[in-house]
């Protein structure tokens, strides 16, 4: 039954715990300001966790001598009225906790309580250091004399910098000082006018703009020009806009002339991009063009790069923010545009571990709540941004041509068939390769496998080195001599010999590793340099590596996926797919999207400059239907159809989506759960459910995977039955045997 409180009100409270609830405490004694969105501490069984105050009530169901009393932090909201209204909508949209989902959102320090704005020790003289002063007590200590007298002309104190300037030091006299209480040291918060900014580096937490390179703004093309025209009369009410271009069409120069009329107006700008190492020179033009500070948020920083970058943000330093996925929920007050660039791109979903949800999706609701344009762009976008600006709920803005009147590259298909390859070249690429490099071009070979080769075999009895924790075979790297598992980590040595019948191994396939030596024997005189996760293990790996192609040094490149993304080399005439038949057979109705971006993204890179480009595609099947509609018509021709298909077949943007995935220590207790999850399930109207199965890989890290697939044609009836299923599926015994999650709007399908 409820209770009432004695102090008139109760404090619903979220936490960082896996329960998709609220939890009551009593309000502080002082609790006028238990505002939504403020930190509080609280007792939690044994723990003190930190919380945030979503609501009150006036009373709860809890008895009230059993409710404990929450803690405020002293200070203002961490999450405004707009941010609170977006993570509950993520909650109830991804049916995700509460709690978990604003953890998601706030940097580790912030959910540790560290304070919302920077500090700073500052040192202050007390009344009995000025009384000091004027006696004979310092007389024979004239260093703590002279610190105090510099104290007293400054009332509010000194910072520690501000002491190094004055009177280098000075820290032992303070101390001394302080022990006869002279001077004290408070902590205080730096306003956000004078909060120093970290220097730039790329990418950095937080950077000024004080040293901008480029500053003269290109002239537009006159798509270009009317695709800022466009989207500038949208300013001040939520329109999305998805702008398409092709690769090198300037897209990034139409963020760039909107970010700064946004800036103009007093507002600031967010910008989504899907990987911050892999788009260096984004930045480098935001911070060239842009004369205001950027605040940049992702994973690849330390905690206190983070914590310095976030509260620029939150304190209105920053403005612009751009981030990867996380940074959907960065604060940004006065926000006036978000830009999600390369809209396609997988990485902004969340696929593993906890809170799995659409940064992109989150980012045009954020938009919708906060009445402001969104910018989707990409060359390539996903079938359902397309379906939707089809359906006129986006608006379109084209960008046909690209920059500077540059040819679009030639794409010509190589047949395997009649032209076989030797250590993964076939011989028109081998030509292609002599032919440009002797034009003084360079090269981008593309191969989306990293490692030496993704097989070792006994030639001799037939064995193949596996995975003993995947049902998965070890890729040999030849440079390391191990043998490594790419979806669990496993590490072994290299065998000299097959360890079942002792004769000799051979390495089966391609991977960069063997590629690279390949043309390293094949052109000895052109310098190479290869972009994969194998060789970029740091920032100052990717950008070494960058420099060097764009500077002319390496002729060469060899890479997997991360050379296609946002990178601009005006002297790459000749881009060489080695393997593009992954994804034309697979069992996952996406991988045809997938593939057709990825060899459109990657021809994009040749012939960006004055120079035409070249592509050239190997392939065994060269009369498939996705290869030849992409050659004909491009990756227009290629989405007509594949959303053709998709209506025919019901998949989205035409339905909607969820799985239930779990893993178990066997493969029968992994389908006991989900076959138990459909049982209770019943018939419901509308929603179809498809499996248990296995996953195609069934066995992963130790682990049994398994899915059960949820499909309905209506998104509400999909979440309603979801809303009375999920509860029950908590309560079954067997969910407490497995690890599983719930994915809305998955990615990616077994």
């Amino acid at each position: 039954m409820d209770a009432g409180t004695a102090g008139g009100g109760i404090l619903r409270i979220a936490l960082d715990v896996p329960l998709r609830r609220l939890f009551d405490y009593l309000p502080p004694a002082h609790a006028g300001g238990a505002a939504p969105g403020r930190r509080v501490r609280v007792p939690f069984g044994r723990q003190r966790l930190l919380g945030v105050v979503l609501e009150s009530a006036p009373c709860s169901e809890i008895e009230p001598g059993k409710l404990k009393q929450a803690v405020l932090l002293e200070e203002p909201p961490v999450l405004d009225a707009a941010a609170l209204e977006l993570l509950r909508w993520s909650a109830d949209y991804y049916h995700h906790p509460i709690g978990e989902v604003i953890a998601a959102a706030l940097p580790r320090a912030i959910r540790q309580g560290a304070p919302l704005a920077a500090l700073e020790t500052r040192w202050r003289a007390t009344d009995a250091g000025h009384a000091g002063l004027g006696g004979s007590e310092l007389a024979r200590a004239p260093r703590q004399r002279a610190l105090l007298g510099l104290l007293a002309q400054h009332p509010d104190g000194l910072s520690e910098e501000g002491l190094d300037a004055a009177s280098p030091g000075w820290r032992a006299a303070a101390r001394a000082l302080e022990q006869r209480r002279f001077v004290r040291r408070l902590e205080q918060p730096i306003a956000a006018s004078a909060a120093p900014l970290p220097a730039s580096s790329v990418p950095a937490a937080v950077a000024s703009t004080a040293q901008a390179g480029e500053t003269e703004s290109p002239e537009l093309s006159a798509a270009q020009a009317e695709a800022v025209q466009r989207i500038r009369a949208s300013f001040g009410q939520f329109t999305p806009w998805l702008l398409q271009g092709v690769t090198g069409s300037g897209k990034t120069e139409v963020y760039l002339r909107l970010a700064a009329e946004v800036l103009g107006r007093g507002q600031r700008v967010l910008v989504l991009v899907p990987e911050i190492g892999l788009t260096p020179q984004l930045l480098e033009r935001f911070r060239a063009r842009l004369r205001c500070p950027l605040a940049v948020l992702h994973s690849g920083l330390s905690d206190q790069e983070r914590l310095a970058a976030w509260r620029a943000a939150f304190g209105a330093q920053a403005g612009v923010v751009i981030g990867t996925r996380s940074a959907v929920f960065a604060p940004v007050p006065q926000l006036g545009l978000i830009v999600v660039d390369e809209e396609h791109d997988a990485s902004f979903k969340q696929h593993d571990g906890g809170f799995r949800y659409s940064a992109r999706d989150l980012a045009v609701r954020r938009a919708q709540r906060a009445g402001v344009p969104i910018v989707l762009g990409s060359a390539t976008p996903s079938l359902e941004t397309l379906h939707n600006a089809e359906t006129h709920r986006y608006q379109r803005a084209w960008l046909p041509y690209r920059a500077r009147e540059a040819a679009p590259p030639r794409l010509a298909l190589v047949d395997l068939r009649a032209h076989p390859a030797r250590n993964g070249l076939s011989t028109p690429v081998v030509q292609a390769i002599e032919r440009h490099l002797a034009a003084d071009g360079q090269v981008l070979v593309f191969l989306n496998r990293r490692g030496y080769a993704p097989t070792l075999l006994c030639t001799a009895c037939g064995w193949v080195a596996p995975c003993g924790a995947c049902d998965a075979r070890l890729t040999v790297h030849q440079a390391a001599q191990r043998l490594r598992c790419h979806h669990c980590g496993a590490d072994a040595p290299l065998p000299a010999r097959c360890p079942q019948c002792g004769f000799a191994l051979k390495p089966v396939g391609q991977g960069t590793e063997r590629i690279a030596e390949a043309l390293a024997e094949l052109f000895p005189q052109a310098a190479l340099v290869r972009l994969d996760r194998d060789v970029v293990r740091h920032r100052e790996d990717l950008q070494s590596a960058i420099t060097q192609i764009r500077c002319g040094a390496a002729r060469i490149l060899i890479g997997t996926q991360m050379v296609t993304k946002g990178h601009d080399f005006p002297n790459m005439t000749l881009v060489a797919v080695l393997n593009a038949d992954q994804g034309l057979f697979s069992s996952d109705f996406r991988a045809p999207e997938r593939l057709a971006q990825t060899i459109v993204q990657v021809a994009g890179r040749a012939g960006r400059g004055s120079r035409a480009g070249e592509v050239l595609i190997q392939t065994e099947f060269p009369d498939h239907p996705l290869l030849a509609h992409l050659l004909a018509e491009g990756y227009e021709g290629f989405a007509r159809t594949a959303l053709a298909e998709r209506a025919e077949a019901c998949w989205p943007p035409f339905s909607r989506l969820a799985a239930v995935r779990d893993s178990a220590t066997s493969a029968p207790e992994a389908l006991q759960f989900l076959s138990e999850a459909r049982q209770i399930a019943g018939r419901p109207a509308r929603v179809k459910l498809l499996g248990p199965v296995p996953a195609a890989m069934a066995k992963r890290a130790g682990r049994y995977h398994a899915q059960l697939l949820l499909e309905s044609p209506e998104r509400a009836a999909l979440h309603s039955f979801l809303d009375a299923w999920l509860p029950r599926l908590e309560q079954l015994p067997s969910a407490r045997r497995v690890r599983w999650a719930l994915d809305v709007d998955p990615l990616e399908l077994f």
